[in-house]
């Protein structure tokens, strides 16, 4: 009989198939088209339940079956009818949008769908079929009844990881930061009982999670058996119990109840049949004293209320303990530590090592200490650091695949394992996490592997490719796609399936970018074998006819002509790498449009030939009715012409085409009619904007004496979120007229920027616009240009009128009739960034040194600056540039009060244009 883990992984394509098959894809596909169509949805999914249970059966009966071809290519088959099915219905919401911009019903009676209602007919037949004829080959297989079976049972049956104990492990390589900082907190007095979402208890809660085999228990385990020794030694500060439960999956309250106390007591419990006398018990043994609990292997569905319930059950009884009891947690998922009471720095991921600790980690598990002596002994540590390298950095396949290098240390069967598959084992833990995400959750993930390995993802990107691929499904029509998906990835990062790669400061503000671990990037690719396809430099071969979502890193022109063009299926085209592009190569793109249209997303990079050119997108991408995702990039010096046609996208989400250096676009008239879209470039200047209820992304607003451009129309616009610049200020007329614009309701929003274009409107006027601009409460950064007012809104120098609470960065631009204000930074007093330009500001205010979190400051081209008062010890850059040749040159001179007075800050800039 195979191994477990081993036969989980060797029925992946199972899996795949089943979850395309019972997960809610097919009951949506069917309920949608029963509307069209005129059948009772309900009953035909209930005629086909029995046999999607039946092919659920496929993971155990399979694998050796003469019948499994035939079985793949069935299920390759029903996954083509499903995407068939899709984009027929997709059809008939497009005509259904179609018909209501143009004559205002929000419902179609099918007539004008501009397809065949016989095509859908034909799809679910083809579903049905293919569905009875796997069901024909499983039945001859004589399995077990189907109400006996659940496929989710046996996955977890099958690859549930070993039960750990409190043993300590033999060695620990590559954990000293992580086991210092755990350690440090579980003897931090300071927190003991209040950094915990439990306010009010004795105990607090740090949490290790992290993903399948990654050394989170390993972890524990060591620094448990340090707290015993340092118990047993009676050293200062020890617990007085330290007891380690492993909980696992599916936990007993009463067995894991009965571990505690033994471990208390140091006896067996066993006698204690109900649970309330066995708590009074435990209850008993354990007040008054300081415990350090570990509770291992912790799992939480965050959407099941009953398992919070339990969980809470489980820290009960440690409710009379000794204030600085403190429980340490391992888990998978970052929810179930949040679940238990853990908060911040508290949920502790665990670090990834890096080449070096891990081939020595590797070596440690391989050789266990014995030296080969001579050649064999060189050899051994090269073949060993060549299968270190394919095992991805993950410490369950360091310890699996070492354990048995150690059976057998010679050079042929090291050289052997060299060539094999080493991952099986470490695959099928992750399998099985994999398979107890929700199925759209999966469908994400999946999606992610199009990417080049350890590609650095922005969270918001990835949300709206989702929700352009239709993976994103809301319950209820109060419900926001966008929510949905962020929660999706939330899940994704919780599970350690999406890792925390690096937090980058851009433009003043904290962006987060996201990765895969290698391992799980493998997994990825398992789960998206045949739907996602990557061509890198150098490639030459086939690409799947069938592929539905490609990404090109490089490739020429020929192999898009005579190989991409061709999959008239494709749903997904990124193109990363930049292509030449010629005045003439309209008809290239005419091709692309032509032949492509099922594209849901598409991005195209190009360089252009030919500087200070017209290039002109086809009409022809009014073809792409499917399409919601429009990246378009010119990377060159050139105008470009939009068709009215890009208007028909009644689907699109995001439109970017912005990076060109003109843009002339007639259909700007009605870019109304795109009512879906969530996302727009700075730059395309359209009327109306205000009719687009879902837009969240807009960056630039520019207020015209015009009609449709009026600053109104961003009333109601509540969903924008990120960066807003809000441009031609001096066309608004007074506070009333600005309070209509409803900035401070838009609370998603993070960056504001607030532009007067010339100075036709009085300095008056100007301050009661900007008094009138109110910006939300959560506000990050803001910029202010070009204001001629001589005074500061009231939401800038008074906490008790509204205004940003947090404001991490404050840009004054040309703002020359502001005199300093000490208010300012006792309003502002979380601010990381403060830049002053172009400003008649004859000092900075005393008060500055009260700004703890400063870090930036920027001063440039204040000519009346002559001294700088106290500064901040945050402060970590300092940028003067062409201030006051004195004041300059006595920030440079050693022992000048003004050197003094920057010395502190390590990095600074001083200089004169």
């Amino acid at each position: 009989m195979a191994d477990p883990i081993t036969a989980a992984v060797a029925v992946g394509w199972g899996l795949k198939a089943v979850g395309w098959i019972a997960s809610p894809i097919m009951s949506e596909i069917f309920k949608k088209g029963s509307s069209f169509l005129g059948f009772n949805a309900s009953k035909k999914l209930k005629e086909l339940e029995p046999k999607v249970l039946l092919l659920e059966r496929v993971m155990e009966a399979v694998e050796e079956s003469p019948d499994r071809p035939r079985l793949e290519q069935l299920f390759k088959d029903l996954k083509t009818a499903f995407y068939e099915a899709e984009d027929i219905l997709d059809d008939v919401e497009y005509h259904r949008l179609k018909k209501q911009i143009q004559d205002g019903k929000l419902k179609s009676d099918g007539d004008e769908s501009g397809m065949s209602k016989s095509q859908l007919k034909n799809s679910f037949e083809k579903i049905e079929k293919v569905i009875n004829d796997a069901c024909e080959i499983l039945e001859r297989l004589n399995l077990r009844p189907v109400t006996d079976y659940n496929w989710r049972q046996l996955v977890a049956a099958n690859s549930s990881s070993a039960v750990t104990t409190a043993a300590p492990p033999l060695k620990v390589i590559g954990r000293d930061e992580d086991c210092d900082k755990i350690i440090a907190m579980l003897h931090d007095k300071e927190s003991d009982g209040h950094d915990s979402t439990n306010i009010g208890v004795c105990y607090s809660v740090i949490g290790i999670h992290g993903i399948a085999g990654s050394g989170k228990s390993t972890l524990a385990q060591y620094i448990c058996d340090r707290e015993k020794k340092d118990k047993e030694e009676e050293k200062d500060g020890q617990f007085d119990l330290v007891i380690w439960i492993h909980v696992s999956q599916k936990f007993d309250l009463q067995a894991i109840f009965t571990e505690v106390l033994e471990g208390a007591t140091g006896k067996p419990s066993s006698e204690f049949k109900n649970r309330n006398t066995l708590r009074d018990n435990l209850v008993k043994e354990l007040r008054g004293k300081r415990i350090l609990l570990v509770l291992d292997d912790v799992w939480y569905n965050i959407r099941d209320a009953k398992q919070q319930g339990e969980l809470e059950q489980v820290l009960s009884p440690l409710e009379v303990a000794k204030t600085g009891t403190k429980i340490l947690v391992t888990s998978r998922n970052k929810d179930a530590l949040v679940a238990l009471g853990a908060v911040g720095e508290r949920c502790i991921p665990i670090s990834d090592l890096n080449d070096d600790v891990f081939l020595q980690m590797f070596m440690h598990y391989a050789l266990r200490g014995a030296v080969v002596p001579g050649h064999d002994g060189i050899k051994l540590q090269m073949l060993g650091d060549e299968i270190a390298k394919k095992l991805n950095r993950s410490p369950l396949a360091a310890r699996t695949v070492g354990a048995q290098l150690c059976l057998r240390l010679n050079v042929e069967f090291w050289r052997r394992t060299r060539d094999r598959d080493l991952l099986n084992e470490t695959m099928g833990a992750l399998w099985w996490s994999y398979q107890h995400l929700d199925e759209q959750v999966r469908r994400c993930f999946a999606y992610c592997s199009i990417y080049p390995r350890r590609r650095r993802l922005k969270r918001n990107e990835l949300v709206q490719l989702w929700m352009a691929e239709g993976f994103i499904k809301t319950t209820n029509a109060e419900e926001e796609p966008d929510g949905v998906g962020q929660d999706y990835f939330d899940e994704l990062l919780s599970a350690s399936f999406l890792q925390l790669a690096e937090r980058k400061m851009e433009h003043g503000c904290e962006v987060d970018y996201f990765t895969v671990h290698d391992l799980l990037r493998d997994l990825a690719e398992e789960a998206a074998i045949g739907d996602c396809f990557k061509i890198d430099e150098g490639f030459r071969g086939e690409v799947p006819p069938d592929v539905r979502h490609i990404f090109v890193g490089s490739c020429d022109r020929k192999m898009l002509t005579e190989k991409i063009f061709q999959l008239q299926n494709l749903r997904t085209l990124i193109m990363d790498h930049a292509l030449e592009i010629e005045l003439t190569d309209v008809k290239f793109l005419e091709s692309m449009f032509t032949r492509l249209q099922n594209l849901r997303v598409l991005v195209l990079r190009f360089n252009g030939l030919l500087d200070g050119g017209i290039f002109l997108l086809p009409a022809s991408i009014g073809l792409l009715k499917h399409l919601r995702y429009f990246y378009f990039r010119l990377d060159t010096e050139m105008k470009l012409i939009l068709p009215d046609s890009i208007t028909k996208l009644y689907h699109i989400q995001l439109l970017d085409v912005a990076q060109a250096s003109r843009m002339d676009f007639s259909g700007a008239k009605h870019m109304s009619h795109l009512i879906n879209l969530r996302r727009v470039s700075p730059g395309l200047d359209f009327p109306n904007i205000g009719s687009l209820k879902w837009l969240q992304i807009l960056q630039g607003f520019f207020v015209k004496n015009k009609l449709g451009y009026e600053i109104q129309q961003l009333k109601q616009l509540n969903k924008l979120e990120g960066r807003l610049a809000i441009m031609g200020l001096q066309n608004v007329r007074g506070k009333e007229e600005a309070i209509e614009a409803s900035v401070a309701q838009k609370e998603r929003v993070t960056e504001l920027a607030f532009i007067w274009d010339d100075r036709s409107c009085s300095p008056e006027v100007e301050a009661e616009v900007l008094e009138g601009l109110c910006p939300p409460k959560y506000l990050e950064k803001l910029e202010i240009i070009n204001y001629q007012g001589s005074t500061y809104p009231n939401w800038m120098v008074s906490k008790e009128n509204g205004g940003p609470e947090h404001l991490r960065n404050l840009w004054l631009y040309k703002c020359s009739r502001l005199e300093p204000a000490p208010e300012l930074f006792e309003v502002f007093v979380h601010l990381r960034w403060f830049r002053l330009w172009h400003s008649n500001w004859d000092a900075l205010p005393d008060n500055m040194e009260q700004l703890t979190s400063l870090l930036l400051l920027n001063i440039s081209y204040c000519p009346n600056i002559r001294l700088l008062p106290a500064l901040p010890q945050t402060l970590k850059q300092f940028y003067l540039d062409d201030c006051n040749e004195e004041f300059t040159r006595s920030c440079e001179t050693t022992g000048d009060p003004n050197w003094q007075k920057i010395q502190h800050i390590p990095d600074k800039t001083i200089r004169r244009d």
